[in-house]
């Protein structure tokens, strides 16, 4: 189906515009006059013959149609009409395609949250059952607006550990460019000065100029296993056993593993308290919990906690057993059961690890721009030292020969 961009006047006298799929531009002048918008312009969306659509909806894309279709929701609007109403405001093609799909079967009498569930990729099952239980309560704009607070704190949590990982990769990748130019510009130039000068090179510098007569070789070498690595690393980690393992790797990571973990513990007890909050049976919640935490060491983890307190057990005890949660943690949802306050602990648990992971964020970025450029100062450093080691033997010659 064809898509339209249009522009607009609403009756506050604010100019909106956005993008319309529909057969014609007169069906989308009749679309928006039901919207109580007055048409300036409709016309067809050029699409650039090179652009590939990108068929996949980011944490922030969802954090933020969730917040909307609360607000639309509490302000009184059937859910058919929410979901035609954001499909509108959608910039993603194709997330509007899923809300536009997702109207028509709530339009033709099935629930939302069995609809939802056709999308797994999108909308997993922490997001599903808290819909099924909002549906359930009746309480479906209380529970998006939960929902939609714990999607921003996760989109949040996630930033943060991106951060954490841009800066060491700028510098990598400014050293990794800097050495080459000196590969394949400079030494050579000097190649030719000391051959020229006929005189015996020392053993670093010539290692460096065989290394640079051979650089883009290796170089693509060096390339094609790092590329065969990575395909062969996300083969293996499609597999149940290949992603435990990498997972309990990434977990021993000296600092980042601690990052990693803590940030995994933070979400677990995030979405235990909004799935136990919104109604979800607590095996459910807990099964739920796991699967989310996007780690398979703890996933297994909560797997064997869930059979234990389907068993008759509590939850504090089967976690300390596992051996991978925090003992604070452990404490405090022990705590929050004999009181009766699981839900403000785990969510105390959860606020607490997210400040841990402010703070290792901050740590890291102060350790590592150090590091790095010691480092940095180091390779280009023995490589300048190489490159001139020739110069010096031939100034004390000249100079002892004076």
């Amino acid at each position: 189906m064809p898509a339209f961009e249009w522009r607009g006047k609403a009756i506050s006298g604010e100019i909106r515009n956005g993008v319309i799929e529909a057969p014609n531009p007169q069906i989308v002048e009749v679309y928006l006059r039901r919207l109580n918008i007055i048409p300036i312009k409709i016309v067809p969306k050029k699409e650039s013959i090179l652009k590939l659509r990108r068929k996949r909806v980011s944490d922030k894309e969802l954090a933020f149609f969730t917040r909307q279709f609360a607000t639309v929701l509490e302000a009184g609007l059937p859910i058919v009409k929410c979901l035609e109403t954001l499909s509108m405001q959608q910039r993603n093609l194709y997330f509007r395609e899923v809300i536009t799909e997702i109207k028509r079967k709530v339009e033709a009498g099935s629930a939302l949250s069995d609809t939802l569930a056709e999308y797994p990729k999108i909308f997993n099952s922490l997001y599903v059952q808290m819909v099924r239980s909002g549906e359930s309560s009746g309480n479906l704009d209380i529970v998006l607006k939960r929902l939609a607070v714990y999607l921003e704190k996760i989109v949040s949590l996630k930033s943060k550990i991106k951060h954490a990982m841009i800066y060491p990769s700028v510098i990598i990748l400014v050293t990794v460019v800097v050495i080459a130019i000196l590969m394949i510009f400079v030494i050579p130039k000097f190649a030719e000065l000391f051959k020229e000068a006929g005189q015996a090179l020392p053993l670093p510098t010539q290692i460096l100029i065989n290394i640079s007569m051979n650089f883009k070789t290796i170089f693509l070498i060096f390339l094609a296993l790092v590329i065969a690595s990575v395909l062969i690393l996300r083969q293996y980690r499609k597999t149940d056993r290949g992603r435990y393992n990498t997972d309990k790797v990434l977990l021993k990571i000296p600092l980042l593993g601690d990052l990693f973990h803590k940030a995994a513990v933070s979400r677990i007890a995030r979405t235990l308290a909004n799935v136990i909050g919104a109604g979800v049976p607590l095996l459910q919640a807990i099964a739920i919990a796991g699967e989310t935490s996007d780690n398979k060491v703890l996933e297994k983890a909560m797997e064997e906690i869930r059979v234990n307190v389907a068993a008759g057990h509590g939850i504090a005890d089967p976690m300390f057993y596992t051996g991978v949660f925090p003992y604070l943690m452990i404490e405090m949802i022990r705590v929050g059961e004999v009181s009766g306050n699981l839900e403000d602990m785990l969510n105390k648990i959860a606020d607490f690890y997210e400040e841990e992971v402010d703070r290792m964020v901050q740590t890291l970025s102060t350790l590592i721009e150090p590091i790095l450029l010691i480092v940095l100062g180091v390779v280009i450093g023995g490589i300048l030292v190489a490159l001139y080691l020739p110069i010096f033997q031939l100034g004390a010659v000249v100079g002892g020969g004076g």
